[in-house]
């Protein structure tokens, strides 16, 4: 029973392969220590990555989603078995490669780490707000400044709403009955209005938004200003100080607030939440780009290539490729330039800016009748759109992945002119802290923003980026545009300052792209992350990453069909005395 219990303590102790004969590995069977810093080198082709990735790591893989239960499985998929008859020892495995960079347009340096998320909530506790406006600082306003500014509204017809919920799951069935037994009697949900007598059946895993109808008035001279004032101090009880003005003629909510508001400009703001900083929720993100900071815009250029063509010939390209070209398009744009004064048989160089104008971006609610089809009686009133919007609301609209691929030929992106680029609504960029909104601030470099000591999780992440050699990136850098080594470090580093312990890491040449004066720093970095109790495996071929090894595994002799064996095991110091082993000589 004794010498069982220290069989299993020796095998705790290590990663045990027996059999791997994944790809071209040639039945491998080795030992790796656990909680120790193991490098796999070799010639390239040799079999590194079959041994580290495709059979640890997958076997790893596998163990933990198998251990999972049956319904979170059937979202993970089911994974298969790499060919090696058993691995003893293994704990669950994350994979660090150079593939990991998110293909997601939202995702930036700053949300990849975590450090977006601390300043969000960095900028809701100290942000100082200012007037999007004119720029002012704001304050708190009056219930008696509330009504006045209601008053003063050009609006004809109005809704006073309070909100009760926002963006929550569930049915929220108590939530009316609480609504109806306070007196109220209609609510908003989900921009629909409903009646509490016969309150709305909801989703339970969907969000949900439910505002309480507080009263409906027309402003006008005859207007009792005594029960605007009464309709505003119960709607502002209900809801903590915020109400919401729905203005009929725009259909648009008008957000009034007792926390803070601008004297001047007449614009309140939104109770400052870490939401209202995220360019990945409705609450702060800008309505225009829905936080993207680009817009797919269709480029007249891309539109109308080849100028010397005659509208007749062809010269709108995106309606020359489409089956429809010589019957509805043609015989509308013939109907437009009738009453518009221009020629479809003239040459697009020839055409005054004027009709241009009209050909890409149309004549409004003017009408005109074009026949059916080609020599037809029977005629359509219509409107002309125009080639700009045309192609921009079918490109909304269609749910054909090859329409819209057509479509993207003639569009290119843009800076969004509503936000510059800054993803965020105006009143989140308005809140700042020493001058300077949550996005001019994630414009900052990884290694200014040291200097700052703005919050210790902060900066303890700002230093994991730097010690991995990434002090160069700007927290608002998209991860589409990161190198694939760079990608890799900033979940390196991101995997230390979650502090996980007990877990295999498998990073693939992390060293790639890194000046030699950051080699060192790197090391540091998983070492740090071995040191936490966690077993760390680089594939690598940097001499200097190798030399620091505490275990080498060394793969070969060849590539290919020549590799696929373990040629050398042991320490740096071992390996260089072993005249087998290439990297020995190497090095």
């Amino acid at each position: 029973m004794l010498n069982k219990t220290k069989s299993q303590a020796i095998s705790g102790e290590k990663i045990k392969i027996v059999g791997a004969r994944e790809h071209n590995l040639k039945n491998i069977k080795t030992e790796i220590p656990r909680n120790k810093f193991t490098v796999i080198t070799g010639l390239s082709g040799s079999g590194k990555s079959s041994l580290a990735f495709d059979t640890i790591y997958a076997e790893g893989q596998r163990r933990y989603v198998e251990s999972l239960s049956a319904y979170a499985r059937q979202f993970l998929g089911i994974m298969e078995k790499p060919d090696v008859d058993y691995i003893e020892g293994l704990s669950p495995a994350i994979s660090i490669d150079q593939k990991s960079a998110s293909k997601n347009p939202r995702s930036t340096v700053g949300t990849i780490t975590e450090i977006y998320d601390y300043l969000r909530l960095l900028f809701s506790r100290v942000g100082h707000p200012h007037c999007p406006s004119c720029g002012k600082p704001v304050k708190s306003q009056t219930q008696t400044q509330i009504t006045d500014q209601v008053y003063k509204l050009k609006a004809s017809k109005i809704m006073i709403l309070t909100p009760i919920i926002s963006d929550q799951k569930g049915e929220h069935k108590k939530v009316f009955e609480e609504i109806k037994k306070a007196g109220f009697v209609r609510v908003r949900v989900d921009d629909d209005i409903f009646d509490l007598s016969e309150p709305p059946k909801l989703e339970r895993n969907k969000k949900h938004s439910i505002d309480v109808v507080i009263d409906r008035l027309i402003l006008s001279k005859n207007l009792d200003r005594a029960r605007l004032s009464s309709s505003i101090e119960t709607a502002l009880d209900l809801g903590d100080g915020i109400i919401y003005v729905y203005d009929f003629k725009t259909k648009k909510d008008i957000v009034l607030s007792e926390h803070f508001a601008c004297s001047d400009c007449g614009i309140s703001l939104p109770e400052i939440q870490p939401r209202i900083f995220s360019f990945n929720s409705p609450h702060g993100a800008c309505p225009d780009c829905h936080g993207l900071g680009t817009k797919l815009e269709v480029d007249p250029k891309l539109v109308i290539p080849n100028k010397n063509l005659t509208l007749a010939e062809g010269a709108i390209r995106p309606w020359t490729r489409t089956s429809s070209h010589s019957t509805w398009f043609d015989r509308i744009l013939e109907q437009v330039a009738k009453k518009c004064g221009f020629s479809v048989n003239a040459p697009v160089k020839d055409l005054s800016k004027k009709a241009l104008k009209i050909i890409l971006h149309g004549t409004g609610e003017q009408v005109y009748s074009v026949a059916s089809t080609a020599g037809s009686v029977r005629e359509y009133v219509t409107t002309f759109e125009g080639v700009v919007p045309n192609l921009q609301r079918r490109y909304r609209e269609t749910d054909s992945d090859f329409i819209r691929s057509e479509i993207r030929k003639y569009m290119v992106e843009t800076i969004c002119p509503t936000c510059k680029g800054k993803r965020l609504k105006p009143e989140a960029l308005a809140i700042k802290i020493v001058g300077k909104s949550i996005i001019e601030v994630s414009q900052f470099s990884v290694e200014k923003l040291i200097a700052k000591q703005i919050l210790k999780e902060i900066r303890a992440r700002l230093k994991f980026l730097e010690n991995v050699g990434l002090a160069y990136l700007t927290l608002d850098r998209t991860a589409v545009t990161l190198a694939g080594g760079e990608a890799q470090r900033i979940r390196l580093a991101t995997q230390i300052g979650s502090g996980l312990v007990g877990v295999v890491y498998i990073l693939d040449e992390p060293s790639i792209g890194l000046h030699p004066r950051d080699i060192d720093r790197l090391l540091v970095t998983l070492k740090d992350l071995r040191d936490l109790g966690n077993t760390v495996i680089v594939v690598e071929h940097d001499a200097a990453t190798i030399k620091a090894a505490d275990h080498l595994l060394d793969i070969g002799p060849g590539a290919g069909d020549e590799g696929g064996k373990i040629v050398a095991v042991g320490t740096p110091k071992q390996i260089i005395k072993n005249k087998k082993s290439i990297t020995g000589q190497y090095l």
